[in-house]
């Protein structure tokens, strides 16, 4: 656990005490909580506590205690309920379960080798346990949990009768524990107990005074603080004699020598370690002459002088090869740093030094994230809704949004019909290109959709049109369909890609009162539209290669007049302004007449020049296009859209047929 992690330590006769002082006054609602730790305490590894719920409010809540009563595990911040029946082996399981896996590895004949060697990478002492159990009892547990740090721990089952020549090679007597403790002789251990009924005090005084090897890496500032303290009194001064060395296997023979000189040293006040400089650079850099890293090996003697990072040091001259005569020299300079303490006459302040054994993200992540889902798992296994409610909240928040996103976007554009085969295109032109620069969107699909305007689709079309959606209608009649279609297509293509636009013709032979009714409807038009004189004999007017945009919803619309195609060689030229209506109107019914002759046989020059005319009737269709998208259109206004069927004006006529 974390040092700075909440610790509940109360011994057995005050937790009996406080009890029955609460019993005098009353009721007592309260909760039991186990809390393993670290640190070396009145009780390292496991403390017990009680929290009253009526007194500690808060940190019943902070624990998650909300009824009594509740026994509660908390290791490294993780809250673990107890939920069985409150009996001694129950209890034991309940500790055991909140103990870190592989926190004691089980040793035979086969594997002691390997794990007593491994003091070199694990930078840890060694401790056996040799005891009849099948498995290491909770006490040792206990106690590897609490020095995990700093040793490491194994346990070996006397009464397996595959390790007795294991208890012969270390002289273990099968009728007590015992306890080995190994340093860097593998197989020679540096320390031992051996007692009947081996209690906890006792393990953990054997473990706490050999928890260093002789001669450690430094490997993190936390160890460099332990093992060299700052100084505080004169006469609990720590000297730290560090050996800079490197990791290659052309440094062993070195690193051993200097072991050797570190285990006949019997003074308490020196204290032995090494670095590799690859590792610590900025440390080597601190320490070495001129601040330039020598190469290794060297010996450099210094004392802390503050938490800050502030030493005192000598470098020892000649390097440090391992031959009697370094031996002999660093001797001698650790006698007169003894008899003089300002023997040390160089000062530095240290930077912190580098963790090589921070795990890696991502395995700090893993573990984050398997504590995390056995949490949940723990909550929802026991119904523990208060704690739950704001994960399942957040849960089922992000799926409401992510569904609900998903149902909008199936929703938000209407099922396209499966597309007909297209017709050839016709090559664009420069004009066309232009256009289509200066449309909103680019086509989805290589043809215009032409509805015809029909007393079916009338009312969806148009009367009943979405806001913000207008239809543009080609007004047509039989003769010039094909033609004017195929002209209306090319011209409105480049802007078919908007969602907004819609395309749609009405044939006026079918319905030739509704183009006269809509321009009398509206106060804008001009006097002439809509109006004739039958009773002068007048045709009624030619509409075919009018186009409408019309808005249905906000009831208004925008008219495009076709281009004039030319005027009949045989009429009289207007004399006078009176005439201009009649010169019009004559020119219209030419052209209507024109066109409809197309089918009664006449001769190939006359239908040939009739289809070119009524082709350039619409070459300016794309331009009036840009100013629809544009806005800059003048509309006008109508009450009501007309009736597509028969009209109910006196007006109306019907076109004579032939």
């Amino acid at each position: 656990m974390r040092s700075g992690a909440l610790t509940l330590t109360a011994s057995a006769s005050w937790r009996r005490t406080s009890l029955w002082a609460r019993a005098s006054r009353g009721p007592v609602v309260s909760t039991t909580a186990f809390t393993l730790t670290s640190r070396s305490s009145t009780s390292p590894g496991v403390g017990i506590g009680i929290v009253d719920l009526g007194y500690e409010r808060r940190l019943a809540h902070q624990l998650g205690a909300h009824r009594a009563p509740s026994i509660i595990g908390l290791v490294n911040g993780r809250v673990t309920f107890f939920h069985q029946a409150v009996v001694r082996e129950h209890l034991r399981q309940f500790i055991e379960d909140l103990l870190p896996p592989r926190l004691v590895e089980k040793i035979s004949e086969n594997n002691y080798e390997t794990f007593l060697n491994g003091w070199r990478e694990e930078n840890k002492p060694t401790v056996l346990l040799f005891d009849q159990e099948n498995s290491a009892p909770l006490l040792y547990k206990l106690t590897a949990f609490s020095f995990r740090d700093y040793v490491r721990f194994g346990y070996v089952d006397q009464g397996d009768a595959h390790n007795a020549a294991l208890l012969r090679r270390f002289n273990v007597d099968s009728y007590a524990p015992s306890m080995l403790l190994f340093k860097e002789a593998p197989l020679q251990p540096a320390d031992a107990i051996q007692a009947r009924g081996m209690k906890r005090q006792i393990m953990d005084e054997f473990v706490s005074n050999n928890k260093f090897l002789r001669v450690p890496r430094l490997v993190n500032q936390q160890l460099f603080d332990e093992l060299c303290p700052v100084k505080q009194f004169h006469r609990r001064r720590k000297y730290c004699v560090l050996l800079i060395t490197g990791d290659d296997p052309a440094f062993a023979p070195g690193n051993g020598a200097f072991l050797d000189f570190a285990a006949a040293s019997r003074k308490d006040v020196l204290r032995f370690a090494y670095v590799f400089q690859r590792q610590q650079q900025p440390l080597c850099q601190a320490l070495l002459p001129g601040g330039q890293a020598a190469p290794p090996p060297q010996v450099v003697i210094l004392e802390r002088r503050s938490h800050a990072g502030k030493v005192m040091y000598r470098p020892v001259s000649g390097g440090w090869n391992g031959s009697e005569e370094d031996k002999s020299r660093l001797h001698e300079q650790l006698e007169l740093l003894q008899k003089d303490p300002t023997y040390l006459s160089s000062d530095a302040t240290l930077p912190e030094l580098n963790n090589e054994r921070a795990p890696m993200f991502l395995l700090q992540w893993v573990n984050a994230a398997h504590d995390y889902i056995v949490q949940m798992y723990d909550d929802l296994l026991y119904s523990n809704w208060r704690e739950m409610m704001p994960i399942l909240s957040l849960i089922f928040s992000a799926l409401f949004i992510l569904f609900g996103t998903v149902i909008i976007q199936a929703f938000s554009e209407p099922g396209e019909s499966k597309p007909r085969a297209a017709r050839p295109k016709e090559p664009p032109t420069e004009e066309d290109a232009g256009r289509a620069s200066t449309s909103s969107r680019a086509p989805k699909k290589d043809f215009v959709e032409v509805t015809e305007l029909t007393d079916v689709t009338y009312v969806s079309n148009l009367v009943k049109l979405r806001p913000g959606h207008v239809n543009v209608v080609l007004l047509l009649s039989a003769a010039a369909k094909s033609a004017l279609l195929r002209k209306y297509a090319k011209e409105v293509f480049s802007f078919s890609g908007t969602q907004t636009l819609h395309f749609s013709f009405l044939n006026g032979d079918k319905h030739p009162h509704w183009m006269p009714s809509l321009l009398r409807s509206t106060n804008d038009a001009l006097p002439s539209e809509g109006q004739w004189d039958e009773e002068e004999g007048e045709e009624p007017p030619d509409y075919a290669g009018h186009v409408l945009a019309l808005n249905g919803h906000r009831k208004y619309f925008c008219l495009f007049r076709p281009v004039f195609t030319g005027e009949d060689p045989d009429r009289p030229e207007a004399s006078g302004p009176g005439d201009r209506r009649k010169s019009r109107s004559r020119s219209r019914s030419s052209s209507h007449s024109r066109s409809r002759s197309r089918e009664d046989g006449p001769g190939p020059k006359r239908g040939r020049a009739t289809s070119i005319e009524v082709h350039h009737k619409l070459d300016r269709l794309g331009l009036w296009m840009e100013r629809l998208m544009e806005g800059t259109l003048p509309r006008l206004q109508v009450p009501a859209w007309p009736p597509l069927g028969e009209a109910s004006s006196s007006s109306s006529w019907t076109p004579s047929h032939h």
